[in-house]
């Protein structure tokens, strides 16, 4: 599944964000974002197999951490957007500024 598809999802996205803080295991994943196990386990795999998280065992535990680099090739393409966005803004910080002249 491409990454675009997999960030579709907002419980994904929930678990990237948690995913900030550090490698995680599956239980803390859970209790943290309020899933079951096996719902968490289930967007965890859709996530590494995007190659979104990667995955690390330590005795009885995964952990579960993030791959920065398909994030990059993301970032990369909501660039030339970004740019869009801030010419629009740029323009509306001008017109708010001859308004208040």
């Amino acid at each position: 599944m491409p990454p675009f598809d997999v960030l579709a999802e907002p419980t994904r996205r929930r678990i990237l964000d948690a995913l900030l803080d550090g490698p995680q295991p599956v239980g803390a994943l859970t209790e943290r974002l309020g899933l079951t196990q096996p719902g968490t386990s289930k967007h965890l795999r859709v996530l590494r197999e995007a190659g979104l998280v990667a995955v690390r065992q330590d005795a009885q535990r995964r952990y579960y951490e993030l791959r920065p680099e398909p994030l990059a090739e993301i970032d990369a393409w909501l660039a030339p957007y970004r740019r869009l966005w801030h010419r629009h803004l740029d323009r509306l910080e001008a017109t708010l500024d001859d308004m208040g002249s």
